[in-house]
């Protein structure tokens, strides 16, 4: 049996009043998932272990299986992972945004949703003007890029712009782990084993970084590129923002864990997930017009999904549009997005795969909720469900947070989720 596992990443959402204290998942037309979860079974999983920041990599990792306590490196290294760039010895990697600044407010963790194109220009002008033998930036997708430290020390306290829009950022940036404190997902050792005998501090590294953040809005605010987006009522990418420090991770490949799985791909707009992919032994599936957006290419991701099954044992299909819906705090586009999963990716797969010889496993589920009311992440349990031509259903008629309540696996923790699906 073959294995898909189809993720809408944030999907999951709040009772709204909007919506007669339904959630989103209730109100939208999603009768493909509705279908699957009558056909199948469902439940709850716990994306987030205790102690871990409801980020999409660890929730992501976590649906793999993966133990976090022991391989989470924050998104840096994912990101560097999908872009090509090698880690070395003492590197520290993190995600580098391109934000907007406004007064001394975050106004957005995503320049207006800037595109690739555009940042490029802006990342390699910082390369040229802040770049030296121990910061290098490097471009990677939309506003998401990276930025690596040498000899930089990841035990820094360090805020997700996304989890804070609207707020003043002077207080938000980088400080210092305070001594015999540190987050569930770091490391053990207090610093890469292998780092240069120049490394950083703590403080060091959280004073370098906030310099580079400073320095960075008074380039970037005055160039070109950002005056001509002003102009034409753009928001400015106008201050870089680094985040989720980590190291190289020791991942286990997926098949590894799961010899059934002789090759396996993961289809993505999003580096990170691509770097959880890298590391998990899974090859990579760009899609043309794959955007992370409401705009995104569901039907080119549906066909590059059906193509990959026909070679591959596992694939790990990951869509990015209600989380940045959610982020957004708009209720009707998330609404379309998840519609859109349903109809654009959802239906084809199902349609097509239960016509083969040899039977697919379908798992849907979202990595964290994204409430459209609070526009960032939480730690509930999300609801999942599983479906294969022969499954003994559970009796369980719709897709959504409440109805998976009683669904038959109940509330699966840590690797209990992937065991059940990859089992099937």
């Amino acid at each position: 049996m073959k294995h898909i596992i189809i993720l809408g990443d944030g999907m999951a959402d709040w009772p709204s009043p909007q919506l007669g204290g339904r959630t989103l998942l209730q109100a939208a037309r999603t009768p493909y998932m509705d279908l699957l979860a009558r056909q199948g079974r469902t439940g709850r999983l716990v994306t987030v272990a205790p102690g871990f920041h409801p980020g999409s990599e660890v929730a992501n990792m976590s649906v793999l299986g993966y133990d976090l306590p022991r391989v989470y490196e924050g998104r840096g290294p994912l990101e560097a992972a999908s872009i090509g760039v090698d880690l070395q010895p003492g590197d520290m990697a993190m995600r580098c945004n391109l934000v907007c600044i406004e007064g001394e407010v975050l106004k957005n963790h995503s320049a207006g949703h800037i595109t690739t194109e555009e940042a490029d220009v802006l990342i390699k002008y910082l390369q040229e003007r802040l770049g030296d033998g121990r910061v290098h930036f490097y471009t990677g997708v939309q506003y998401r890029h990276l930025l690596v430290v040498r000899g930089g020390d990841k035990h820094i306290s360090c805020t997700p712009p996304h989890d804070v829009p609207l707020k003043p950022f002077r207080p938000l940036m980088v400080k210092a782990a305070e001594e015999g404190t540190r987050d569930a997902g770091s490391a053990t050792q207090a610093t890469d084993p292998s780092s240069p005998a120049a490394a950083l501090s703590p403080q060091e590294t959280a004073d370098l970084l906030n310099a580079l953040i400073l320095r960075s809005q008074e380039l970037l605010s005055a160039h070109p590129l950002n005056l001509r987006r002003a102009a034409e009522g753009k928001d400015m990418a106008n201050s870089i923002w680094p985040w989720s420090p980590g190291y190289r991770p020791r991942m286990e490949p997926f098949g590894s864990r799961f010899p059934q799985v002789r090759s396996g791909a993961v289809i993505t707009a999003v580096d990170l997930i691509r770097g959880i992919g890298h590391y998990a032994g899974l090859r990579r599936i760009d899609v043309p017009g794959a955007t992370g957006l409401y705009d995104t290419n569901y039907e080119g991701k549906a066909r590059a999904a059906l193509d990959a099954l026909r070679s591959d044992d596992f694939v790990y299909l990951h869509v990015e549009a209600s989380d940045e819906a959610g982020h957004e705090g708009d209720l009707d586009l998330k609404r379309r997005t998840i519609e859109d999963l349903d109809s654009r990716i959802v239906g084809p797969i199902y349609r097509e795969v239960r016509t083969w010889e040899e039977p697919v496993c379908i798992a849907v589920l979202p990595d964290h909720p994204t409430p459209c009311a609070l526009r960032t992440h939480t730690a509930e349990p999300v609801p999942f469900l599983i479906w294969h031509p022969a499954i003994e259903p559970d009796g369980v008629q719709a897709f959504d947070e409440v109805s998976a309540r009683q669904g038959i696996y109940g509330l699966l923790k840590e690797d209990q989720f992937i065991h059940a699906f990859m089992n099937q």
